[in-house]
């Protein structure tokens, strides 16, 4: 019998031993599993974030301002002058805010510029890939040390995470643009924008015609010619002599208004518009835009450009009659650098070579 639990005891030490070391090796794996990241419950967590991050700030940039007055200079100053402004220049800054998705964050932070007056030259807000995070990206004008204590005022608020400043870094910058074109040319453009969204000029000149069709009072069309011949009296140069007086008096009775341009043909209509959208057409096509609708009167472009391209675009386009345009906002995105390859010690070593130990010959 001893023989025999002898025998048992190490098979049954080693069984267990090994299911002891499997269930650790499980455990082990359990707690070093990938697990996805816990989801932002709050805007608290940008406080969290903030306060593990944080280190202290680089002094506001310094400020060119005038030199130091006296007591009595400064008091005149006060009393019949009015303060010194800053020498500093102002430029156009942009600043890239991630802030927490939220109601109420893009009025806290259009507030805050606000009451420093800032105007704000655009304002895009999207959401990014996260599903509780947007970016807000601003463009303002402004002195570089009061562009600067915004931006740290701005990111003290709580649903803010960071706001990153990249006026002066390498960006890719993007604006998007809808012009409503007419292709009709400019002689048509104030018809069309008085005929309605349809931009159709033959409502406003058969509005025109049935007016002019109703017949007028000749007891008041009198009246309106005495009113404006008594207006434009004191516009007229004096005469001494009595034949000048005569024949103005005459020209002004005898002037008739200028009739008016003779109606196109079906055929010369279809041609005008066919030359007109092939340079609106043309002309997209070196900014690199796109004609994305055609109506029977107007077209509409589409552009993705810098601003200054798209404000260039603007004024090239607007002599054939701009009807209406929308822009979005700028939208940033810095560069990634590219590493640059080691260069291999060989190839930097140089300077004169010594003689003695170049080859003989």
């Amino acid at each position: 019998m001893a023989s025999i639990v002898a025998f048992t005891a190490p098979r049954i030490c080693r069984t267990f031993t090994s299911r002891s070391i499997s269930s650790s090796v499980a455990r082990f794996a359990e707690n070093n599993a990938p697990r996805p990241p816990r989801p932002i419950q709050d805007s608290t967590s940008a406080l969290a974030y903030k306060s593990s991050q944080r280190h202290r700030p680089p002094p506001l940039p310094a400020t060119d301002l005038p030199r130091l007055r006296s007591a009595e200079e400064a008091v005149t100053n006060i009393l019949y002058n009015t303060p010194p402004p800053s020498l500093q220049p102002f430029k156009k800054h942009v600043l890239n805010c991630l802030v927490q998705n939220e109601p109420g964050v893009l009025a806290r932070v259009s507030g805050i510029l606000a009451a420093r007056g800032f105007n704000i030259d655009s304002l895009v807000v999207c959401s990014t890939e996260i599903r509780d995070l947007s970016r807000m990206c601003i463009v303002l004008s402004g002195q570089d040390g009061v562009v600067e204590q915004a931006r740290r005022q701005l990111e003290d608020l709580v649903p803010v995470w960071a706001v990153l400043d990249y006026t002066e870094t390498r960006c890719i910058s993007r604006e998007l643009l809808l012009a409503k074109v007419s292709i009709l040319g400019p002689e048509y453009l104030e018809d069309q924008l008085i005929g309605g969204p349809s931009h159709d000029p033959r409502l406003v000149n058969k509005q025109s015609t049935d007016a002019s069709d109703t017949a007028v009072d000749p007891t008041l069309e009198s009246e309106i010619t005495l009113a404006q011949n008594f207006e434009h009296s004191a516009d007229r140069q004096p005469s001494h002599s009595t034949s000048d007086s005569a024949t103005s008096a005459s020209s002004t009775e005898t002037t008739a208004p200028t009739p008016a341009p003779a109606p196109l043909t079906p055929s010369e209509v279809l041609r005008l518009k066919h030359q007109h959208m092939h340079a609106i057409s043309t002309l997209a096509s070196q900014f690199g835009a796109r004609i994305v609708d055609v109506s029977e009167n107007s077209v509409i472009v589409e552009l993705s450009a810098k601003t200054s391209r798209v404000e260039a675009f603007l004024s090239l386009v607007k002599p054939f009659g701009l009807l209406e345009s929308a822009r979005t906002g700028t939208m940033v995105m810095p560069r990634t650098p590219i590493g640059q390859p080691e260069e291999e010690e060989g190839d930097d070593v140089k300077g004169p070579v010594d003689a003695s130990l170049l080859p003989p010959g």
